[in-house]
């Protein structure tokens, strides 16, 4: 995984595509799961059925202006449907992608309608080169198939109940995101990520998994950032990614033995780099680096405290339902 996250970042930078860090990120999602890469007919699917949803999120521009009751209606079902599709069917990077489409394309569109086209151009770039990386290094460092554990599949009554639950975790940050876009849309990202997570974790873990991994990525960061300070190349650059997400993915596969889920590793990948590309850009654009990170990062641990709390308020209400006594009727 490290190296197809780390050639990712190397090619995605050095073209200059739009939202470069969106390679990297498409890149751990698509290899944290064990298996093969799609051939040539899945990428063409998924791009195909990507652009689909991804067109859609640009239609959802003009409803979320006009009618906005009825576009976070079509926004709430997405959500709850692009979960279903990452538990029930298997398949998490297609409902992540398919729940990216209905929340970060329409709030990009909310700043005007160019920016929700780049969006556009830079996960379908992003998607192709996660995956033509994955054709690169899979052949040399396939899996062995006897060491990948059998899933677990939820019931569908626990199935619709995780779905339900992602989709409130997600829901209320997505809406703060419309209020000011060109603000909050790294919290879109990271709302998917804690929705993801939200589903395989329970309430006694949710706190030191979705805090600690949002903490743990905002000093990864940090570090990486001061690390790059030395030498501030796509070389350098390319090899600091090799050895952060290296470290991260022996955590995540326990090559380094460690007490923390899979998924702790995965979010805080992804995290990291939500924090650590937007900072390099600001950096090649001649903003104030430090001051756009620290903002960030309080964002997305604003945003990890309320999935905290979602998860928690949820299952108490939950667990006492299921406490009630059932009255029956005097006959």
């Amino acid at each position: 995984m490290a190296i197809v996250v780390a050639l990712a970042t190397s090619i995605a930078y050095g073209i200059s595509m739009p939202l470069p860090h969106l390679a990297p990120i498409l890149a751990i999602t698509l290899t944290s799961e064990p298996g093969p890469p799609p051939g040539w007919k899945g990428l063409l699917g998924l791009l195909v059925a990507v652009a689909a949803t991804l067109g859609t999120g640009l239609l959802m521009i003009p409803l979320l202006l006009n009618y906005p009751f009825a576009a976070v209606l079509i926004i709430l079902l997405g959500l709850y449907t692009s979960t279903m599709i990452s538990i029930k069917l298997d398949q998490k990077p297609v409902g992540v992608l398919f729940a990216i489409g209905l929340t970060m394309i329409p709030a990009a569109g909310m700043v005007n309608y160019t920016m929700g086209v780049t969006v556009i151009e830079g996960l379908l770039s992003a998607i192709t080169i996660a995956i033509v990386c994955q054709w690169l290094v899979y052949p040399w460092l396939p899996e062995n198939p006897g060491k990948i554990p059998a899933k677990i599949q939820p019931t569908i009554d626990q199935t619709r109940w995780l779905a339900l639950r992602a989709t409130l975790i997600v829901l209320p940050p997505v809406l703060l995101a419309f209020t000011n876009p060109s603000l909050y849309l790294a919290t879109i990202l990271k709302s998917l990520a804690l929705g993801q997570q939200g589903t395989e974790i329970s309430a006694r873990e949710a706190g030191r998994e979705l805090l600690g991994s949002t903490v743990l990525a905002g000093g990864m960061s940090i570090l990486f950032w001061f690390a790059l300070q030395t030498s501030p190349t796509l070389w350098f650059f390319t090899l600091w990614m090799l050895l952060f997400s290296g470290y991260g993915a022996a955590k995540l596969y326990g090559v380094i033995p460690g007490r923390f889920t899979p998924s702790f590793w995965q979010n805080t990948l992804v995290t990291m780099l939500i924090l650590l590309g937007p900072a390099v850009q600001d950096s090649a654009n001649g903003k104030d680096v430090y001051q756009a990170f620290a903002m960030r990062l309080a964002l997305l641990i604003a945003v990890t405290l309320y999935a905290w709390l979602a998860i928690a308020t949820l299952d108490w209400l939950t667990a006492r339902t299921k406490r009630q006594p059932i009255l029956q009727p005097n006959i």
